[in-house]
């Protein structure tokens, strides 16, 4: 990827899918979204294939052993990261039998390291998150395992054009202080700025491909996030308001791609394309950029992943980002 190089009437999904069979679904990703299709991810198949989970399978040198509160980082390895590891490569093997000849842009997702550091504890029962050491550490082996997986992926998929996105929905409550304690009873201290972008930088100069994040949370770090190295940053439309278009405007005139969930991630009605796209027509009018430039530097998306949704109305939801998409190609 290039700057503002998606293919006009480009759609995707966030990553996340319903459902428990890989093959099928990444089947069908590959016919409904041709110009952008993604690696799926399948956390219906239990706690190794969530986001956390999946995330502490790339983490490489560090162990993680799953516990009644959730993740958390030990000294060995057990039953529960074997199964996660395993589950991923699995998932590998069936990439490469369903699109081992595709050639094309390739979205991979993985969980960033602020999400992650906020959802795994310690040994002790805290966040790694409230831990310097801990911090440093996981980001230091999520930045080896990224880079390990993407050179897999492109060794699996050699005409594949590898884009890696990093999903950090906790990166504006890190930021501002607002993540709970292990306990619930209080919360941790906020993160710095540079630390934030030291440690994203890390790992997307690692992956060794054009990198995006995705944040789907309301006052994303758009500009942290283009300081960081993010070449792409996917939002949920609704979350953003006049008030980032501060950020969005230097990042669009920088060459910054966009990846704009415009279809909602649950089960709820579908509008029209024309009226689906209505936002991004009026936000690239408030930024005052040219209509001509539209389709090929926003790709559509659900608002978030689809894991909640039923599978008929995944499948419908990302049918409609394809349809979005060819209506803003044909502005």
């Amino acid at each position: 990827m290039t700057d503002r190089s998606w293919p006009a009437g480009a759609s995707t999904g966030v990553g996340s899918l319903p459902g428990d069979d890989f093959a099928d679904a990444l089947r069908r990703v590959l016919e409904a979204c041709p110009d952008l299709p993604f690696l799926p991810e399948l956390p219906c198949r239990g706690p190794g294939a969530g986001l956390i989970g999946r995330g502490a399978a790339l983490l490489a040198g560090l162990a993680v052993d799953l516990q009644p509160s959730g993740w958390r980082l030990v000294d060995r390895p057990g039953r529960d990261l074997h199964r996660a590891r395993d589950l991923l490569a699995r998932d590998l093997d069936a990439l490469q039998e369903a699109a081992g000849d595709y050639s094309g842009p390739l979205k991979v997702q993985a969980a960033g390291p602020w999400t992650l550091a906020a959802g795994l504890e310690l040994n002790r029962g805290d966040k790694s998150l409230a831990d310097p050491g801990a911090r440093r550490d996981v980001g230091a082996a999520l930045a080896q395992g990224v880079g390990d997986h993407v050179a897999e992926v492109r060794r699996r998929v050699p005409g594949a054009e590898v884009l890696l996105q990093l999903d950090e929905p906790s990166l504006p409550v890190v930021l501002a202080g607002r993540v709970p304690t292990a306990s619930g009873f209080d919360v941790l201290r906020p993160i710095e700025e540079h630390e934030a972008e030291f440690a994203l930088h890390e790992i997307l100069v690692a992956a060794g491909v054009p990198g995006l994040v995705h944040c789907c949370a309301p006052r994303a770090p758009i500009a942290l996030l283009l300081r960081a190295g993010a070449r792409a940053l996917s939002l949920d439309m609704a979350m953003l308001s006049t008030k980032d278009d501060d950020e969005l405007g230097p990042a669009v005139e920088g060459g910054a791609g966009l990846l704009l969930g415009l279809v909602p991630g649950i089960d709820a009605p579908l509008s029209a394309p024309a009226a689906t796209v209505a936002p991004v027509r009026a936000l690239w009018q408030r930024l005052g950029f040219l209509a001509d430039d539209l389709a090929t530097t926003v790709a559509v998306t659900p608002s978030c992943g689809l894991a909640g949704a039923s599978p008929a109305y995944a499948w419908a939801a990302l049918a409609r980002c394809r349809e979005a998409a060819q209506e803003l190609a044909g502005a």
